[in-house]
């Protein structure tokens, strides 16, 4: 005898919990099945705990910026061991707080690892349940390489806040050129960790504006991060002592590493849910295509989330939740996510700050009638400091009226300075409606609308 429901959604990260929440707001009978812990990715193993992670580099960071502003300030070292615990402790509140919230909202927690047996029914540890509307939102996982050589002997994203947790790894090599990797990287480095970064060949960033690609690698050569472009990892080999050796195609090795990183990206967590006794369509890689409207190629079917290949975000994911459910129950069939000009942070240090086109995919399709605007400069925080990372701006605008396409940041600031800008940009807004606001000062933010 199955269970049934209006909607059940199979994953509670972001995406689940967000379209079960909303549903039950309009008197829908709702439930999400979970075989983890609540919240998913972000709040586990992602957003969250590398956000703690960045604020403490931070202060290790600050603790230096304030000799210099004349205190007698010494960093007398990193309890490594407290930092993750309070962290974990946190994020624990959270998952208790996500079953107290659930409950509150009437939305039953459904706790195992579930499965299609066809295109109506789930099957969660032996017990089937139906629903008028199922949402796939199972998530992501990281990707550690299956054709190299004691590659098992490094970890990746999730196993470093679950596993890294009484000492701090003091020599860390990371592979990869993207946000994830980059990020790890430099907050490893502020708690003082030698950190290398391997990108194999890849370049750093792809896809994002070359004046953040550059200023961010001169950043890190900067705080003494070793970047090694060109050669791949051959075989990983544990040393006598318990760490590893990292042996590289050009005949070299790193040694002596306490913790090797694998952030070569995500793959979707679509291949172990039953889906082959479905006829839902999946893509060769995993992902599940969907319309404007998230829906598969199945009637009653949905799709959200990292697992349909658009923006693999948090907020994007929240908000595609939550529209899905206004188009449900909330009698809004308008109400749709919009993918165009999202913008995002990258927990750099500095932060990053990006929304819409780069330079370079502008000019790509729209040649001629594009234009650029852009500075540079030592924010005045750093004007007193030794250490003066510099923050960069650009403005990308398009054809007479010089509609803003593009807006990229990175320096001190650039990760709270930007949400307010986007809500400009996404409504349209002109170079000359920035040139026509006034300036707060001194600021950071004010260069956006003095550029010239």
């Amino acid at each position: 005898m199955s269970q049934h429901y209006d909607v059940i959604a199979i994953g509670a990260g972001s995406g689940g919990i967000s379209v079960v929440e909303r549903a039950a707001s309009y008197g829908a009978k709702c439930a999400v099945i979970e075989s983890s812990e609540l919240g998913g990715t972000c709040v586990n193993v992602g957003c969250v705990p590398k956000k703690v992670m960045w604020y403490g580099a931070g202060l290790a960071h600050a603790i230096e910026d304030a000799k210099d502003y004349g205190f007698a300030v010494e960093n007398g070292g990193l309890n490594w061991e407290k930092l993750v615990m309070k962290r974990d402790n946190m994020i624990g509140g959270i998952n208790d707080w996500y079953y107290d919230y659930l409950n509150d909202k009437g939305i039953d927690v459904i706790d195992g690892h579930a499965a299609f047996i066809d295109d109506k029914t789930l099957d969660v540890e032996g017990q089937q349940y139906t629903a008028d509307h199922i949402v796939i939102a199972t998530g992501g996982q990281p990707i550690i390489p299956d054709d190299i050589i004691g590659a098992d002997l490094g970890m990746d994203s999730d196993q470093f806040f679950n596993d890294i947790d009484e000492e701090q790894p003091q020599k860390v090599v990371v592979v990869g050129g993207g946000y994830i990797a980059l990020e790890f990287a430099m907050l490893m480095n502020g708690y003082g960790s030698d950190v290398s970064v391997l990108h194999q060949g890849w370049p750093v960033l792809i896809g994002f504006d070359s004046m953040i690609q550059e200023s961010l690698r001169r950043e890190m050569e900067s705080v003494k991060i070793t970047l090694n472009d060109n050669d791949k990892i051959t075989e990983v080999v544990k040393q006598d002592d318990g760490k590893v050796s990292i042996k590289l195609s050009d005949g070299d090795s790193i040694d002596d590493v306490d913790a090797l990183i694998w952030a070569i990206g995500r793959q979707p967590n679509t291949h172990a849910i039953g889906l082959d006794k479905t006829s839902v369509k999946v893509n060769d890689n995993g992902m599940i295509p969907v319309d404007d409207e998230e829906k598969t190629n199945v009637a009653g079917i949905y799709a959200l989330g990292d697992i349909i290949g658009k923006a693999p975000l948090t907020p994007v994911a929240i908000a595609a939740g939550r529209r899905l459910g206004d188009r449900l129950y909330g009698g809004m069939p308008d109400r749709k996510m919009n993918y165009d000009d999202i913008a995002t942070v990258m927990f750099t240090h500095p932060p990053i700050g990006t929304i819409g086109l780069s330079e370079a995919a502008a000019k790509e399709q729209f040649g001629d009638q594009v234009k650029v605007y852009k500075t540079d400069f030592v924010p005045m925080y750093h004007q007193l400091t030794r250490h003066k990372p510099k923050t960069a701006m650009k403005l990308v605008v398009l054809g007479e009226e010089e509609k803003i396409i593009g807006c990229h940041i990175i320096g001190l600031g650039a990760d709270e300075m930007l949400q307010g800008f986007a809500v400009a940009i996404r409504m349209g807004a002109t170079k000359k409606d920035f040139d026509d606001t006034i300036a707060i000062h001194p600021v950071s933010a004010e260069e956006l609308v003095t550029m010239k």
